[in-house]
């Protein structure tokens, strides 16, 4: 990963339905070909990962959620933790923001977006309500991939879909 670029992280199981939202979202912002963006899908949050978030100005996590009777995306600023210590548990994106912090000396700005979804069953793609949650989430990603064009001019990030 080139310095300073935004990372766009998509995680989830692609084997249980719409758990694998954040890893077809990150395919979907990696198919808008920007420069100063590069996305990542993985199956779920490692060590490994501290490296290139390291060297980002901005990381953007994607996953699924459970919906709720109305769910909607959700999109929250995340911090790395003030916890001195590390705990290896990598379950969340503010622990390897931590761990990035710790191991490399900074860590991004940071942001969750979740996706609400319905069905975590073995199997592939993604029902109607990821999938209209998806479309939304993608145009929120934009927005502070925008953003932060905004704050930091870099490479164009003008030709991607809207």
């Amino acid at each position: 990963m080139s310095a300073g670029k935004i990372l766009v992280i998509g995680y989830g199981n692609t084997m249980r339905t719409d758990d694998g939202v954040g890893p077809w979202m990150a395919s979907a912002v990696a198919s808008w070909g920007l420069d100063a963006v590069e996305s990542m899908a993985v199956h779920q949050l490692t060590p490994e990962l501290a490296d290139p978030i390291a060297r980002a100005r901005l990381a953007i996590f994607v996953d699924a959620k459970p919906a709720e009777e109305r769910g909607s995306v959700e999109v929250a600023r995340l911090e790395p933790s003030d916890a001195p210590g590390y705990s290896g548990h990598l379950s969340d994106p503010r622990s390897i923001l931590t761990l990035a912090r710790l191991v490399f000396g900074q860590s991004p700005r940071g942001w969750l977006v979740t996706v609400p979804a319905t069905d975590f069953s073995i199997g592939e793609g993604l029902s109607s309500t990821a999938r209209l949650g998806a479309a939304e989430a993608l145009r929120r990603i934009a927005e502070l991939i925008d953003r932060e064009a905004a704050i930091e001019p870099g490479p164009s990030t003008t030709g991607r879909p809207a």
